[in-house]
C-alpha cells in the first residue's frame, strides 16, 4: 500500500469521509482479487492528486463498518461525497474507470 492510500478503522472512518470525495476499498489480506485491486488504487491515487482521497478498510479488523455499508463480497469500493454514500463497485475495478469517476 502506498502512502497515498490511507488505512482506516472504525475510530477515524466518519471523520475521514465527512468532507470531499473519498473512495473506500473494503478488503482483506487473504482475498486474491483484493491483492489485484491494491496496486490499481495506488496508481489511481498518484493520478488524481488532491481531487479525492483513497482509503482502505480491512473487513476482518472492522466487520461492523463492512456490515453498516452492506459489504457482502470483497473487494467492494464505495464512493462517498461529503459523508454520503454515492455509489458502490463490486469486484476489481480498472484504473481508467476509477480515475474518470474521481476526476469528473
Amino acid at each position: 500500500m502506498s502512502d497515498k492510500v490511507k488505512e482506516l478503522g472504525a475510530a477515524e472512518f466518519d471523520a475521514a469521509i465527512a468532507s470531499g470525495t473519498v473512495l473506500v476499498d473494503f478488503w482483506a489480506p487473504w482475498c486474491g482479487p483484493c491483492k489485484m485491486q491494491g496496486p490499481i488504487l495506488d496508481k489511481v491515487a498518484g493520478k488524481i492528486g488532491d481531487k479525492a482521497v483513497i482509503a482502505k478498510v480491512n473487513v476482518d479488523e472492522s466487520p461492523a463498518l463492512a456490515a453498516k455499508f452492506g459489504v457482502r463480497s470483497i473487494p467492494t469500493l464505495i464512493l462517498f461525497k461529503n459523508g454520503q454514500k454515492v455509489r458502490d463497485f463490486i469486484g476489481v475495478q480498472q484504473e481508467a474507470a476509477l480515475v474518470e469517476i474521481l476526476t469528473a
